[in-house]
């Protein structure tokens, strides 16, 4: 059996998947001792065996070397062609295998997405969990009149602002549209504007075109203090859809790929195709498209700049044959989504992938079921950014500022299950058994193990219902819809995030003009 390319000059992780990854890189003391936080380490959980990825990463070789890409740019042509790859009289640019594993073997890893504030600091290695939101909504949900309306820049500053005191969406990819800004670059800047002074956390976004990232880079580096210091910390990554699926290049999204990469940002390397349409619908056939894509992406960075942070993007989604529409609720979705983190482990990469993005057009039973399915398989997998986890709807077509309240609870269960259960000596309780039972009132109610471990073993919801059937009646039985929307009135009403001091912003504001669209007066004055 061959080691995992990428494996061989990697010390073996140190810690016990006991430790339930306590010992997480720049944790304070408070932190560690919480039931559930950022980077618990997964991994319990794997569609795949061992012999499966061995016949995977095969069939994604034997592609990479035979079929290979078209559409290439003269850029992406020339940047490939001197790492080794062959541009054939086809058109289409191929990878010898030993190319790509050499590639895998010298891929930047083990790095951290930063945060604005460092407390938010991702280190992304190994099956350390993080969930975050993502996606390109076209509609916000609104859940008290059960409609849909067109998504505006001034919902993605309030997604950013409701994620930024959630505790259990550990980072903000832009997840909706801003439908009311026509023209591209006045869509992409104020995208990252908005994001970026809505959450000190790390922040996702996209660009249409190359020249749209010049201005962003601008922003992010009068934010940063200068470009020495955001090239350092990084808080912004490049979601980027460089494949046409299957196995194509898009030609806009490498230029800003190229734009990104030269600019300091780290790039998510996305392939989306959609098994049944645009990946194969075997499950194992989509994951090897996704896989095959992304590691030519990984080798087109690498080309660019050796060692440059790239994130394993494999983002297959699944249809609904019947109908062709996307299923992304689907237990499909959930083991497809599992194996793209194993894979990711395969190669020792860092891994990001869907989930949470349920068929459902409202916060119901249905949303539940889907999004808890499919982001504890996620999380169980140890796969390292789970995008798309919170907030969407209608797979991928709506997105809900009350869901990502209801599904901070969600996430918090999920990783709760992440976690798992610490097996020492005094958690076996054996002292604490024969107190109670010999000597003691023959309950564990006011034991002094259980008043310890409280808020150190239990994770507690913050608007799920375990009130009694009595007490439920006296509140007025409240549902846990009801509670979201007074909780996000009331976010947004007091929470205005000053991360970016106003004279900095006001810097901004006389630095590019018109060009911020989202008015002083709806960020809290």
């Amino acid at each position: 059996m061959s080691v995992a390319p990428g494996t061989q000059d990697v010390p073996a992780e140190q810690r016990s998947r006991r430790s339930g990854g306590r010992e997480t890189r720049g944790a304070k003391a408070a932190d560690s001792a919480l039931p559930v936080r950022a980077g618990l380490e997964g991994g319990s959980y794997g569609p795949l065996g061992e012999n499966d990825r061995e016949r995977i990463h095969e069939a994604v070789l034997t592609l990479l070397e035979t079929v290979g890409f078209a559409n290439a740019i003269p850029s992406c042509i020339e940047a490939l062609k001197k790492a080794g790859a062959i541009y054939a009289d086809d058109g289409r640019i191929r990878f010898p295998r030993a190319l790509v594993l050499d590639t895998i073997k010298r891929a930047g890893r083990h790095f951290t997405l930063c945060g604005q504030d460092p407390k938010h600091d991702m280190v992304i290695q190994g099956k350390r969990v993080h969930y975050g939101t993502a996606g390109a909504a076209v509609h916000l949900v609104d859940v008290e009149k059960r409609e849909y309306r067109e998504s505006r820049l001034q919902d993605i500053y309030d997604a950013a602002r409701i994620v930024e005191g959630l505790d259990n969406i550990h980072f903000f990819q832009r997840p909706m549209v801003a439908r009311d800004i026509a023209d591209p670059l006045d869509m992409d800047f104020n995208t990252l504007y908005a994001c970026v002074t809505g959450t000190s956390k790390h922040v996702g976004t996209s660009f249409t075109v190359r020249e749209n990232v010049k201005p962003a880079l601008e922003l992010l580096y009068a934010i940063a203090g200068g470009e020495e210091n955001f090239r350092a910390r990084p808080f912004v990554s490049n979601s980027n859809a460089f494949v046409v699926p299957p196995m194509k290049f898009a030609e806009d999204a490498c230029g800003v790929l190229e734009a990104c990469v030269e600019g300091g940002i780290p790039i998510l390397l996305l392939s989306v195709g959609q098994a049944g349409a645009t990946a194969p619908a075997a499950i194992a056939g989509a994951v090897v498209q996704a896989v095959a894509e992304v590691l030519a992406g990984l080798v087109y960075v690498n080309a660019i700049k050796p060692g440059h942070p790239a994130i394993f993007g494999t983002w297959p989604f699944v249809s609904d044959l019947r109908t062709g529409a996307m299923s992304g609720g689907s237990g499909e979705q959930a083991m497809m989504t599992a194996a793209c983190a194993q894979m990711a482990q395969f190669y020792d990469l860092p891994g990001g992938s869907p989930a949470g993005m349920t068929d459902s057009k409202l916060p119901d039973i249905q949303s539940g079921y889907e999004k808890g399915i499919t982001n504890v398989m996620a999380g169980l997998s140890g796969l390292n950014l789970v995008y798309e986890s919170a907030g969407m709807h209608a797979s991928l077509l709506g997105f809900c500022l009350e869901s990502l309240i209801i599904d901070n609870d969600m996430l918090g269960h999920c990783l709760r299950c992440v976690r798992g259960i610490d097996v020492t000596d005094e958690a076996l309780s054996v002292d604490t058994i024969s107190e109670v039972c010999l000597k003691g009132p023959g309950h564990y109610l006011g034991n002094e193990q259980t008043l310890r471990l409280m808020q150190t073993e239990y994770f507690y919801p913050a608007v799920g219902d375990r009130f009694s059937p009595k007490e439920w009646n006296e509140k007025g039985r409240p549902d846990i819809v009801q509670r979201a929307i007074i909780e996000k009135k009331r976010i947004l009403a007091e929470r205005f995030p000053r991360h970016i001091p106003k004279v900095l912003d006001d810097r901004l504001r006389a630095r590019f003009g018109n060009l911020i669209h989202l008015p002083r007066s709806s960020m809290g004055g």
